[in-house]
């Protein structure tokens, strides 16, 4: 395959990695159910949000879980996660590396506000099932 075809599959890989990267966000405020959102995660991923840490899919599907059961997020919490400024890199044909901001604004139903921001560090990694987050870092600020 010539060099083109190799663009044409990181260009399709790239846009792969951010629908994942997307739809967490759209999950998380309610778009899609919590096993959905699970679901976009490799059965041994990491994510780590300072004071809450979670590990594999099933812990990371509790989280999610108990985060809806507590309102501040899902359905009804008119709450968005927005994703911006995301660069991915691949160090190698399986494996993607992700650099994104993050805003999670309330009350979006009346006068949203700022409540958060911060920096997402994903690795994806390529499995049988397409792209899947294999570890998320979350920092503030």
């Amino acid at each position: 395959m010539g060099a083109d075809g190799h663009r044409g599959e990181r260009a399709a890989d790239e846009a792969d990695v951010h629908r994942v990267i997307v739809r967490l966000a759209q999950y998380a405020d309610g778009l899609g159910s919590c096993e959905e959102y699970a679901a976009l995660f490799a059965e041994d991923a990491d994510w780590l949000m300072p004071g809450a840490p979670r590990h594999g899919r099933a812990d990371i599907l509790a989280g999610s879980i108990e985060r809806r059961a507590a309102g501040g997020v899902g359905p009804g919490s008119n709450t968005r996660h927005v994703i911006a400024s995301t660069a991915v890199e691949f160090p190698d044909a399986d494996t993607a590396v992700a650099d994104s901001y993050w805003m999670f604004y309330v009350e979006t139903d009346t006068a949203p506000r700022l409540q958060l921001m911060g920096t997402y560090r994903d690795t994806l990694r390529r499995t049988s099932e397409g792209w899947r987050m294999a570890r998320r870092e979350v920092s503030y600020g």
